[in-house]
């Protein structure tokens, strides 16, 4: 894939043209399938390594050329300055550039769930560099918009070299993971989210950090049954102090004849690891079944990684 010019969004997600000048990309979410917290960095980041997969849970973002930046967002609660990651990259995209004067009107249609560990807003700032990049013909390359991603986020950089990929540093070193097929997750996330910060707060780097080799030899494979035995993250332990929902959900995703189950990131999303689209959708509807009358029920979702 060609790393060159303006067009990298157009080859890397689904991206429609909004009339003349304007585009339409849609963001993907991301589950993590191993997690480990390799220590502490002087900066205060955690060192991690962790191997990441796109899936086809995807925010809407439009953008179209204007005079100044603006953001709008559907949810209409969300913020629209420089605390919401699609402004931070805007203007950093345009600082890069030395391009105060580039302007535009983007909105952002929220489907990925918030406070989950799916990556939502390290995607939508992820999509954004690439779409400005396109719309304000910058002809930026994917490396020089990774090394803006890094100031962005921990986890932006690897929404530039999807569908996998073993990240490390604070999550900023993306090194690309042959995919060998598309694998199917039920991904359920609670109605409670969680603070990265506040999961963060109670890991402890371990003396002797669990190696991801044996994971990644299963996804270049693609063997689900081997992923779902090779699952790891360093998170889920303080992460289920925090929010005792996510070990039981965790727990009725794992006894319904799945490969794996485990936390995304920091959480709380929960996935399943299954064998193909039609266990998916049979583990699904398993899962809505196994409720308890009084049980409210959380968000419950069937995805496919992107293809390799």
């Amino acid at each position: 894939m060609t790393d060159t010019g303006p067009a990298i969004a157009s080859r890397l997600y689904p991206t429609f043209r909004a009339g003349a000048d304007g585009l339409v990309v849609a963001a993907p979410a991301k589950l993590n399938l191993f997690l480990e917290v390799v220590g502490k960095r002087p900066d205060g980041y955690h060192e991690l390594e962790s191997l990441m997969v796109a899936v086809d849970l995807f925010d809407t973002l439009e953008f179209r050329p204007a005079a100044g930046l603006s953001l709008v967002c559907e949810p209409p609660d969300l913020p629209t300055d420089h605390e919401n990651l699609v402004m931070k990259a805007a203007l950093a995209l345009r600082f890069r550039a030395g391009r105060p004067d580039l302007g535009a009107a983007i909105r952002l249609d929220k489907r990925i769930p918030t406070r989950a560990g799916l990556g939502g807003g390290s995607s939508d700032a992820a999509v954004t560099l690439l779409a400005l990049n396109e719309v304000w013909k910058l002809a930026q390359t994917r490396d020089e918009l990774a090394a803006i991603a890094a100031s962005i986020g921990s986890d932006v950089a690897f929404f530039l070299y999807p569908p996998s990929a073993w990240c490390t540093g604070r999550g900023e070193v993306v090194r690309p993971e042959p995919l060998g097929r598309p694998l199917d997750f039920v991904v359920v996330c609670p109605a409670e989210g969680l603070a990265t910060p506040r999961v963060f707060a109670r890991v402890r780097a371990p003396e002797r950090p669990r190696p991801g080799d044996e994971l990644r030899a299963a996804v270049r494979a693609g063997d689900p049954e081997a992923v779902g035995r090779t699952l790891f993250n360093r998170l889920e332990e303080p992460a289920l102090e925090l929010a005792p929902e996510v070990q039981r959900v965790r727990d009725r995703l794992s006894g319904l004849g799945v490969c794996g189950a485990q936390m995304s990131g920091s959480g709380s999303a929960v996935f399943a690891v299954c064998r193909s689209r039609a266990e998916a959708e049979r583990v699904a509807q398993a899962f809505r079944d196994s409720a308890q009358p009084d049980d409210t029920e959380p968000r419950l979702l069937v995805v496919r990684s992107l293809a390799p």
